[in-house]
């Protein structure tokens, strides 16, 4: 069964997804702003200096919004909010990816559903013609901000960009402060519509799976975890869960598309040989999965910047292995350990 079968049999016909416009939406970006989706601290900086996150509003803006997360099994035992009280941009929001999620689902930082996100983005102080640049921690560099951009473009937001990333900001010497969140003036951000086109839930994921596993491989699957744990030869960072991975999928550790000095993303055409090695075909539907639907945003992150495959054809699972290996039954055969 082909991809866009799978697809179809699952899904209703809606219309199309902000994200599928996201060329449209980038080239205008370009001739107001940016020159791409990823923005350098120099690029950042400027636009800051022109166009102040002022509050209350009085015209266009450029947001700086905080997307600081880290695993919870983290060694130092850092939160996202913990970081941006150390060091943030001036002004900058913060995007709670525990709090802003769907709180019906036993999963973590799932999609919140479009009221959800609304209410978040009127109280983070936000219009709809504000530019948002997501970015990261410091101690990190790019992990969590691709996820926050990845759902404001779900959600529809025109004008996203992500940070490239805020260990450059500081390195850089651009200005910081500590400190809780500043208040914001509220707003009365519009409920959005809630476009699938690239989101995967799990009842397609499994279809997907399943052909794959024929060997119809319609469909490319790539893993954003660690080798080991997509091996099943390491733990889960959430107890109890097992490791191993789709039958299909394709490893690919996030931290090979990321600078290992700088903690910034490599050049497109760096990142275009990666996904040729490893034998990712463009010309198929390309699913990204991760631990919990994070760094799976980094993979399609960087699918985006070396414009590699359709950008209607890129998408999320979004409960990622969190929520596959919870619900598919241990005799299944859809878990798998490297041979």
């Amino acid at each position: 069964m082909t991809s866009v079968a799978v697809r179809s049999l699952l899904r209703p016909s809606i219309s199309p997804s902000p994200l599928g416009r996201l060329r449209t939406v980038t080239t205008h970006q370009r001739r107001t702003m940016f020159n791409s989706y990823l923005v350098t601290p120099q690029e950042l900086n400027e636009a800051l200096k022109k166009l102040p996150p002022t509050n209350p509003p009085t015209g266009p803006r450029v947001i700086p919004l905080c997307a600081s997360w880290f695993l919870p099994n983290d060694p130092e035992g850092r939160t996202g909010i913990q970081v941006f009280r150390k060091s943030h941009i001036p002004h900058a929001r913060f995007f709670d990816l525990d709090a802003i999620k769907d709180e019906d689902s036993p999963y973590p930082h799932m999609l919140p559903t479009n009221e959800r996100f609304a209410q978040a983005m009127s109280e983070l102080g936000i219009r709809r013609d504000d530019k948002v640049v997501v970015y990261d921690s410091a101690e990190l560099g790019i992990f969590s901000a691709p996820r926050v951009g990845w759902t404001l473009r779900v959600f529809g937001h025109p004008g996203v960009h992500v940070l490239d990333n805020y260990k450059l900001w500081v390195e850089q010497g651009f200005p910081t402060e500590s400190g809780d969140p500043e208040p914001v003036e509220k707003t009365e951000y519009p409920v959005p519509s809630y476009e699938t086109d690239h989101v995967v839930h799990f009842p397609e994921m499994k279809e997907i799976v399943k052909e794959n596993k024929k060997g119809s491989q319609a469909v490319e699957v790539l893993d954003a975890r660690p080798y080991g744990r997509w091996a099943g030869t390491d733990p889960e960072p959430r107890p109890g869960l097992p490791s191993g991975h789709m039958p299909g999928s394709k490893s690919l550790p996030f931290q090979e598309l990321l600078d290992p000095k700088t903690r910034t993303f490599l050049p497109p055409d760096q990142l275009r040989k990666i996904f040729e090695e490893k034998g990712v075909n463009p010309s198929k539907t390309i699913v990204t999965s991760c631990g919990t639907g994070v760094t799976a945003a980094i993979v399609e992150t960087a699918l985006l910047v070396a414009d590699y495959g359709e950008p209607q054809e890129r998408r999320v699972y979004d409960g990622s292995w969190t929520e596959w290996a919870q619900r598919v039954p241990a005799d299944s055969g859809l878990i798998e350990k490297a041979k």
